[in-house]
């Protein structure tokens, strides 16, 4: 059985997985990480699977949606259904979220969008770009799904709340 955990702290193994399961370019530098936590900015759940470390989640709660912008299995926790688990109690708990994908140009990304399809997610069609979090680094062309939104609140809405909050731009 999978069970989340809110934490004000980051354990090492939380960071050993932010930083294996997401490239240099997708994740935001650790000490801003730890700096937005311990502000209370952004949310960290940590799964656990039989008494021990499973996985990650990084969320913002906006006003109007969660933004979901890190969520990691532990490689010897994949399978079996520990994602849908998660993300079925991600969807009782916030009810309405947003995350960020990569188009589907690769068989992962492809596999990763079909995966929150499967649990009722939804794509704007429109192409989202990612600010860099290093400079020199180009924005990354990504995708917005979502689940659960409230009427009216569009792509142009949630980039501009993304934009403000998230990327202070």
């Amino acid at each position: 059985m999978i069970a989340l955990h809110r934490s004000n702290t980051a354990t090492d193994e939380v960071r050993n997985l932010y930083e294996s399961a997401f490239p240099l370019e997708e994740r935001r530098p650790w000490p801003d990480q730890l700096k937005l936590l311990e502000k209370g900015a952004i949310h960290l759940l940590t799964l656990e699977k039989e008494g021990k470390f499973a996985g990650l989640v990084f969320y913002w709660q906006l006003p109007a949606f969660a933004f979901i912008e890190y969520f990691a299995i532990s490689p010897e926790t994949r399978g079996g259904g520990a994602g849908t688990t998660v993300m079925k109690l991600l969807e009782e708990e916030l009810k309405s979220i947003v995350l960020e994908v990569e188009p589907p140009n690769t068989e992962q990304a492809i596999r990763r969008i079909n995966f929150y399809e499967r649990l009722n997610y939804q794509t704007f069609p429109e192409y989202y770009e990612q600010p860099p979090y290093y400079p020199g680094y180009p924005f990354l062309q990504l995708k917005l799904m979502h689940l659960g939104l409230p009427p009216g609140l569009d792509f142009v809405y949630i980039k501009k709340a993304l934009y403000s909050t998230v990327y202070h731009l």
